[in-house]
């Protein structure tokens, strides 16, 4: 397939979404049949305890769900908070969580209390942001909410962005006018499906299928299939294995058949400009160290220039640590989705 698909299925019962560049596996969601607060999932929140030193609250979250709030200054136990999931747990620890909200579609994000429109800086037509600054501020008159208009407005019509501001607005005030006061999922997170409608429709795909079996007819088992492996080809015939462990994310970098001098560097930087991928892919994130094949330090400088780019692409926030005495390159990653689970 050329071009750019998204495709929607399922997988042993779990909506599944697989987006297609040039034939190439670029991203894939799959959702999970376990029940776990996950990131962009909304919930009433009781205050339980303090952890000293650190100025944050443990919370209930409902369902035996517990959740962590970092900043929690002026926070009482027992108090009553909403609050959204902001990045998946570590293992057995509380989910991470955010006082501020954030309701995401296609088109927008609306900031209940964080008043102030706002146009994505990558639309940079002069003419268009006009216009998208005077719809908004038609739509938003008389509002106390701010709003993100997302780069996927750019050229699209009136009627649907303001259909979409409009849906924001509505679920935005379902939330906020709920009276509850147990502890309790207010709103879910999104689906791999809408995950993939929101996200991966700017640029626009060349084609959007969503239907059961749609994954076995375009052929895309294999490239599925292929992410239960730890190794993945890079060019030249060199090869990466990406493994995660209790502690980490470990990445061993080798050349292959090819022995010559430039071959280590080459493998080196065909990784850094794969890896982003292979993460996303495999829904990896934490702490993350690299096995380069044999490297030089007068080379570090390019490998960073050339991995920092290659991440800089990528929809996870990833931030490059350093090299460490062994000559590792460590990073940090959001835990932005789940590892994969296909077995």
């Amino acid at each position: 397939m050329k071009g750019r698909q998204i495709l929607v299925d399922s997988i042993n019962g779990q909506e599944a979404a697989a987006l297609m560049v040039d034939g190439q596996l670029d991203d894939f969601l799959l959702d999970s049949n376990r029940s776990f607060p996950r990131p962009g999932a909304i919930y009433r929140a009781a205050a339980d305890r303090p952890l000293k030193g650190m100025h944050g609250m443990m919370l209930k979250l409902g369902d035996g769900q517990t959740g962590f709030l970092k900043d929690a200054r002026g926070v009482k136990p027992g108090e009553r908070l909403t609050v959204q999931i902001s990045t998946f747990a570590e293992g057995t620890k509380a989910a991470p969580v955010a006082l501020r909200l954030l309701f995401k579609s296609r088109f927008v994000i609306v900031t209940p209390d964080a008043p102030g429109i706002n146009v994505a800086r990558s639309i940079r037509d002069e003419e268009e942001r006009v216009r998208l600054l005077d719809l908004a501020y038609e739509a938003f008159d008389g509002i106390g909410h701010g709003l993100i208009l997302r780069s996927a407005c750019a050229g699209q019509s009136r009627e649907d962005i303001l259909a979409d501001i409009s849906q924001m607005l509505n679920i935005c005030s379902d939330i906020l006018a709920d009276q509850s006061t147990e502890p309790q999922l207010l709103l879910d997170a999104p689906s791999a499906g809408n995950m993939a409608w929101n996200e991966w429709t700017t640029p626009a795909p060349d084609a959007f299928i969503e239907e059961d079996g749609c994954f076995e007819r375009h052929d895309l088992w294999q490239h599925i299939e292929a992410l239960n492996a730890p190794k993945v080809a890079l060019d030249g015939g060199a090869y990466m294995y990406v493994e995660p462990t209790r502690a980490l994310v470990a990445i061993d970098i080798n050349t292959g058949a090819d022995f010559s001098p430039a071959a280590a560097l080459k493998a080196n930087i065909s990784a850094c400009r794969t890896l982003p991928r292979a993460l996303r892919l495999r829904g990896l994130g934490g702490q993350i160290t690299v096995d380069f094949a044999p490297l030089a330090k007068k080379d570090r400088r390019q490998i960073e220039q050339v991995i920092k780019a290659a991440f800089k692409k990528d929809s996870v926030d990833t931030m490059i640590l350093g090299w460490t005495p062994l000559g590792h390159l460590e990073l940090q990653r959001k835990r932005s989705r789940l590892p994969l689970e296909l077995k």
